[in-house]
């Protein structure tokens, strides 16, 4: 399984999914860069981890909750462009199932909730769910 990670390491604020995570033999960790064109757009499911602005913990956001996504700018342009690239392959049909581990943007991440998160996905994934 692989799960993009989002954000922008020269920002505090942004750079919290980009905190080391150690790849095991199911999950592959792959950084997609600020303003980089989203590596999935042919239907396939994605997992996604990126901080997000208002949260207070650690949140798993599913595909049905999409459209919640706020496109107004936030803290850079990369927040920005990964919501309105969301929204826009949804809307042509070209984006699979989506699943967003958001990170709170301040405060400390609970680094057990994550990896409780990726367990359950990988199972998920394995069972082809």
């Amino acid at each position: 399984m692989k799960v993009y990670v989002f954000g922008n390491i020269d920002l505090d604020f942004d750079n919290k999914a980009l905190l080391p995570l150690q790849a095991t033999d199911r999950i592959e960790f792959v950084n997609v860069k600020p303003n980089e064109d989203l590596p999935f757009y042919n239907g396939e499911d994605a997992v996604i981890m990126d901080a997000v602005e208002g949260l207070t913990k650690v949140k798993l956001i599913q595909n049905n909750q999409l459209d919640k996504i706020i496109l107004a700018p936030r803290t850079t342009v990369h927040d920005f462009d990964l919501g309105f690239q969301l929204k826009y392959l949804k809307k042509l049909g070209r984006l699979g199932k989506v699943t967003i581990i958001g990170l709170p943007m301040r405060g400390k991440i609970n680094y057990n909730l994550i990896h409780s998160i990726l367990r359950k996905l990988v199972a998920q994934d394995m069972q082809g769910s």
